[in-house]
């Protein structure tokens, strides 16, 4: 069964206590050094529940309050002879902006997209593939639906340029905080599969692209643009896991003005953050559909591990900590 947390890291042998001396009970990032990240999303959930509390998004608020308050562990016996845990059951709340649904989100259409894209290179051997960001200038928060809108319209004028030799794309839409803390920084990621002979007679300078982009959008600036070709696999599915992680950083929905955020909220609610096009298309339809619970457990249709009990862990708000139930 694949883990959806990677990384090192062994269930010490002992249980009963934590590391820090107390009498309370142990923490799970003191069993498990690969799942302390839990306690830093969790921490970071209850941050944007209180952006929340009180507004008119009180029902995410109280979503998000206990979303992974509980988690069940099972503990899997590794073949050195320790253990290590995998998540068996929690309870998500599924609300866009949270910190922790957003994490197991992302590990879940990375796991999708890792599945496929050896697919999609055997099917396709001798495609290249290009890492383009797409800008445009800031935005007021309160124009970033518009502004999404007009992107998204410009983008498609762009594939119909007679200089758009695109063979397939994977599009995904970051918004970020501007410097002034009040502004918003659209933007678009995408993924672009091109011909061998891209390389060769077909081959679009930074500045061409660019022009592309600015007659795309109608504009009489340059707008800031990006493109870099990907040698290899190992860089391909490290673009995959980068371009589909979220659609805002953890940062800006935690550090940011509350009203901001609220407003933010208001903005994106129903937007698309990924989109897909040419022979690309079929291939990542999954990414399209909504994340199972099983997925956001990390659960696959692979036979079970033996396992040899569980440990179940309680949000604990004041320490900020999982720690686990006595039983």
């Amino acid at each position: 069964m694949t883990d959806m947390n990677p990384g090192g890291g062994s269930v010490v042998s002992s249980v009963s206590s934590s590391n820090d001396g107390s009498n309370s009970t142990a923490a799970l990032s003191d069993l498990s050094e690969r799942d302390r990240v839990w306690d830093s999303h969790r921490s970071n959930s209850d941050r944007v529940a209180g952006h929340y509390r009180g507004t008119e998004y009180q029902r995410y608020a109280e979503r998000i309050h206990y979303c992974s308050e509980f988690l069940d562990f099972r503990l899997v016996p590794d073949p050195d002879g320790c253990y290590r845990l995998k998540l068996a059951a929690a309870r998500f709340c599924h609300c866009r902006q949270c910190i922790v649904c957003q994490w197991r989100r992302s590990l879940a259409y990375k796991a999708r997209a890792y599945k496929v894209f050896p697919k999609v290179v055997a099917d396709h051997p001798t495609a290249r593939y290009l890492f383009l960001t797409l800008t445009v200038k800031n935005c007021a928060i309160t124009d970033l639906r518009e502004t999404l809108k007009w992107m998204n319209q410009s983008f498609a004028r762009m594939t119909k340029l007679k200089s758009w030799q695109v063979l397939g794309y994977l599009r995904t839409t970051e918004v970020t905080r501007g410097r002034d803390g009040q502004s918003s920084h659209p933007h678009f990621h995408l993924l672009l599969a091109v011909q061998a002979s891209y390389f060769g007679r077909n081959y679009i300078r930074q500045d061409q692209w660019v022009e592309m982009w600015r007659q795309s959008l109608r504009v009489d600036y340059k707008p800031i643009l990006d493109v870099q070709s990907l040698k290899t696999e190992f860089s391909l599915v490290g673009l995959l896991a980068e371009i589909i992680k979220y659609q805002c950083k953890p940062n800006d929905l935690v550090l940011s003005d509350r009203e901001w955020f609220l407003e933010l909220t208001k903005q994106l609610h129903r937007t698309k953050a990924i989109a897909f096009g040419g022979i690309l298309k079929e291939y990542f339809r999954e990414l399209d559909k909504e994340v199972t619970e099983e997925e956001m457990l990390g659960l696959s249709n692979e036979s079970e591990e033996v396992d040899e009990g569980h440990l179940i862990f309680n949000w604990k708000r004041k320490q900020k900590r999982y720690r686990m139930v006595d039983h």
